[in-house]
């Protein structure tokens, strides 16, 4: 697990991180929100179930979420980019696809940030 809690990224920053997948896992999470319980951005790739979810969490309450086709695989080595705008995240994934998730939360700084499950960070830029 690797986590954040001084992050601090702001409304025109694009956060971006790259790692390794692990060839074992059945997914991981990048979140990023004020708190673990208060994330504006669940970004759940599911290998098991060959999608990427996306939500957000209020207050320890998951909220509905939005699924898309998972574009990488298990053992690679990828880059995520993710821009944070005024009304929703913008997301930018290998080979050319692209997520984009509301900003549900109006979040205008965002200070959390956590990598959970089978993806190895090897270096993240803000």
């Amino acid at each position: 697990k690797f986590e954040i809690f001084n992050l601090d990224m702001k409304t025109g920053d694009t956060l971006k991180i790259k790692g390794k997948i692990s060839e074992d896992t059945d997914g991981f999470s990048i979140n990023l929100g004020c708190r673990s319980t208060d994330l504006a951005l669940h970004l759940n790739p599911r290998f098991n179930e060959s999608a990427i979810v996306c939500n957000s969490r209020c207050s320890s309450a998951w909220q509905e979420e939005h699924r898309d086709n998972l574009c990488f695989s298990k053992g690679s080595t990828i880059k995520i980019t993710i821009e944070m705008l005024a009304d929703k995240f913008q997301v930018k994934l290998p080979d050319g696809h692209e997520v984009e998730f509301p900003n549900r939360h109006c979040y205008d700084k965002i200070s959390y940030m956590s990598v959970k499950g089978g993806f190895r960070v090897t270096s993240f830029k803000l």
